[in-house]
């Protein structure tokens, strides 16, 4: 059997409005990015394998519902932030996404 591993939800982000102020669409894409991330609060998913966990069609559907979570403000503050990163010899870079402070996500 594979190892469980839970994903823990301040439940302030419900109380204080985060997730109402969000909406529906990045409210989904947080909660599927955040069943990849490790204990740093970091994680590297492909948009294809996103796209399939969130139910899309596409990956370029995927990169619209990120980008729009990456724009995404809580009181000013990011809640998730995207780098591009080329490996040696990668021809093309890959998506490494960093949960802020202000995410209501945590790895247990």
């Amino acid at each position: 059997m594979s190892e469980r591993i839970f994903v823990k939800l301040y439940i302030d982000a419900v109380h204080a409005g985060m997730v109402a102020d969000m909406g529906a669409d990045n409210w989904h894409t947080l909660c599927v990015l955040a069943s990849f991330i490790d204990k740093d609060g970091t994680c590297y998913p492909s948009q294809e394998y996103l796209a399939d966990r969130m139910g899309v069609k596409t990956r370029e559907a995927a990169n619209r519902r990120i980008k729009a979570l990456c724009e995404y403000r809580w009181e000013g503050r990011t809640v998730v932030t995207k780098e591009k990163v080329r490996g040696k010899g990668q021809m093309f870079a890959n998506n490494k996404y960093y949960f802020t402070e202000v995410s209501p996500f945590a790895i247990r």
